[in-house]
């Protein structure tokens, strides 16, 4: 049985309506996700943002460590012994619901531990924000939570 050219013409339409309509499926099931819900605010305080990273730039460097059961994040130095506000985003780009905001809670030499078991293993963008009297702090760096 021989198929005419106006068949095949109809089984190619047909063909890619149905290609069409997969590709708008499997579109519509994607998660796109910013990375953040309020990034219009943020960039009008960037400016803060700024000033508060040359604050940290001027102390020692926030060292972080890891062990079996604590993420261990050290503030500069120069601020132990003073209260000391802020917190702590883990910001993880694969995935929102792997993010987690904790609050910051040094001891007396400037100390935090972070219990692994908040988190997700993964790699995170460790974003610190933190107050010492007037004046505001920040610091990012990249962590592999293992």
């Amino acid at each position: 049985m021989q198929i005419s050219w106006g068949n095949k013409l109809a089984l190619v339409f047909v063909a890619f309506a149905a290609l069409m309509g997969t590709l708008v499926y499997k579109c519509m099931q994607q998660n796109f996700e910013l990375v953040s819900k309020d990034y219009y605010n943020e960039e009008l305080r960037y400016q803060d943002r700024i000033d508060a990273t040359v604050n940290a730039n001027q102390l020692s460097k926030v060292q972080l460590s890891q062990n079996e059961q604590y993420v261990l994040v050290q503030l500069p130095q120069e601020l132990n012994g003073f209260a000391v506000t802020g917190e702590a985003l883990f910001y993880c780009a694969t995935s929102a619901a792997n993010d987690r905001k904790i609050p910051l809670q040094v001891n007396g030499q400037g100390m935090m531990k972070i219990r692994k078991d908040l988190l997700v293993k993964d790699y995170y963008q460790l974003k610190l924000k933190w107050q010492n009297g007037k004046e505001a702090y920040y610091y990012e760096q990249h962590l592999q939570v293992k």
